[in-house]
């Protein structure tokens, strides 16, 4: 006879409930520190020192990246998926700033902060940052996966879009002739395909919404940048 009692599966309820706070209150913490970042950069672009504010978003994208990796690296194949991001993106914009394959002729100007081989290692960092937060996104909305990578590569060609026109302002990168060629946008759908494709594959399941509000406020963020390009232009 087997005697089971009431309070027997209770500790490792009550660790369960416990870790799930301490992961829910680093989420939350998270979050609240991307959205104090970039509303305090679109206030001070718009209202306070706009080349103080330009000048530090180096620094508030390797913030996003950094608390990205936080609050996700326990997730089962995100470390997989980030470092495939980083470094595919990273070998693709060597290959475009150097040989002028896959996006067009370019080059980085000097904002983004330490290069390899003439690309800031930052932008690396972005490339994770985008596919990881559309794909999660995308995953949100659809089961199939089809749908999820169309939405993903839609979302990152969308921000790139909001991009592209400030980029050389912001001394970013510039491409030859001073407009980016609809070849880049033709390399950003090659170069992202295969990563959301491997974000589904590996079946990488984001138990938060940081992903969600990284994306949305990077959006907002180049939104009002470009609303603002022609006071720019006056001040750097």
């Amino acid at each position: 006879m087997f005697i089971i009692c009431k309070n027997c599966f209770r500790p490792n309820t009550r660790a369960t409930v416990m870790k799930l706070k301490q992961l829910l209150d680093v989420q939350l913490i998270a979050i609240a520190i991307i959205w104090l970042f970039h509303v305090s950069g679109i206030i001070g672009i718009l209202y306070g020192n706009s080349q103080w504010f330009v000048a530090a978003t180096p620094i508030n994208l390797s913030l996003c990246f950094f608390l990205l990796l936080l609050v996700s690296w326990k997730t089962s194949g995100f470390v997989k998926i980030a470092a495939m991001s980083f470094v595919v993106g990273m070998v693709a914009e060597i290959l475009g700033v150097n040989f002028g394959y896959i996006f067009g002729s370019y080059e980085y100007g000097e904002a983004l902060g330490w290069k390899l081989f003439g690309v800031p290692l930052l932008i690396g960092a972005n490339w994770t940052i985008l596919t990881v937060c559309s794909a999660a996104i995308a995953a949100q909305l659809y089961d199939r996966l089809i749908p999820r990578i169309v939405i993903g590569l839609g979302l990152m060609l969308l921000l790139d879009f909001m991009i592209e026109p400030i980029a050389p302002i912001l001394d970013f990168w510039e491409f030859e002739g001073g407009i980016a060629p609809s070849q880049n946008y033709i390399g950003w759908f090659l170069v992202a395909l295969p990563l959301q494709f491997l974000y589904h594959y590996w079946k990488v399941e984001l138990k938060h919404w940081f992903a969600h509000h990284l994306f949305l406020l990077q959006l907002l963020f180049f939104m009002i940048l470009l609303l603002q390009i022609n006071t720019l232009q006056n001040l750097l």
